[in-house]
């Protein structure tokens, strides 16, 4: 196993984590946030499997995963918000 892998999923894990209170609050980032950043995590994801750093590869798509959640949460919010 090479120690970038750790240090990836390590990352990965911490901010992971650091999502879970934004995924139970009220408020949303903006989807101009979401989207493109989970986007990217899957890109992020396919890479690491390409270089066979799997626990990278599954805690990135976690992380990944987490920003979807967010981006369809905000446009969930969206589409029930009045509009003013």
């Amino acid at each position: 196993m090479l120690w970038q892998d750790y240090v990836l999923t390590t990352g990965s894990i911490v901010f992971s984590i650091a999502l879970i209170p934004a995924i139970i609050a009220k408020d949303k980032p903006p989807l101009s946030t979401s989207i493109p950043t989970f986007f990217f995590l899957y890109l992020f994801s396919f890479v690491y499997a390409t270089l066979s750093l799997w626990m990278s590869t599954a805690t990135t798509f976690l992380t990944g995963t987490l920003w979807l959640i967010l981006a369809l949460q905000k446009r969930a919010q969206n589409r029930t918000l009045p509009k003013v």
